[in-house]
């Protein structure tokens, strides 16, 4: 027999799939009859674009945990300077994301506030 609390994680697991697979698959029928150069899909790009940096905007000015001790100006010079490093490296996220993460790591090091 299955304990009482298992079946609460099994249920929120499952609840939890349903309700954001349903969504996943209904865009993967709905992207699938779109055109490539169509305004819904660009829409759609400029619509997650905005999401994506909404949250992340939202780190750098209310961050939580560990990164809300560090300074503000720490948090915006390592975000612009991923920016920069994203742009001046042909666009690749990779270069940006590590170039963040170093930056912040030296600069929190150097002011003490790691």
């Amino acid at each position: 027999m299955i304990d009482a609390d298992i079946k609460v994680y099994l249920f929120i697991a499952l609840a939890g799939w349903i309700a954001t697979d349903l969504w996943r698959w209904l865009g993967v029928i709905a992207g699938n009859r779109l055109k490539e150069d169509s305004e819904a899909l660009y829409w759609v790009r400029a619509v997650a674009t905005a999401l994506v940096m909404a949250v992340t905007a939202k780190l750098i000015v209310f961050p939580t945990g560990t990164l809300a001790a560090s300074p503000l100006w720490v948090r915006l010079v390592a975000a612009g300077g991923g920016f920069a490093a994203f742009l001046a490296f042909g666009q690749k996220v990779a270069v940006g994301v590590v170039t963040s993460i170093v930056l912040l790591t030296g600069l929190l090091l150097a002011t003490g506030s790691a």
